[in-house]
């Protein structure tokens, strides 16, 4: 899973099958802005909530 671009933010997401979490680090023209953390159940995440979570993020903080 590589990183999203969504206008001036990019979406990086981390995770670790060991532990069953992630984050979803996001930067604004390159300047880290916030972790968004979540939990996941199997051998990776699903990418359609990572997406949800990306979606979300960007309507609240872009308007």
């Amino acid at each position: 899973m590589g990183a999203i671009q969504r206008g001036d933010y990019t979406f990086e997401i981390e995770y670790s099958v060991s532990h069953q979490n992630g984050a979803v680090h996001v930067y604004e023209n390159g300047k880290f802005k916030q972790e968004l953390p979540f939990d996941f159940i199997g051998d990776k995440p699903d990418e359609n909530e990572i997406e949800k979570i990306i979606d979300q993020y960007y309507d609240n903080f872009t308007q």
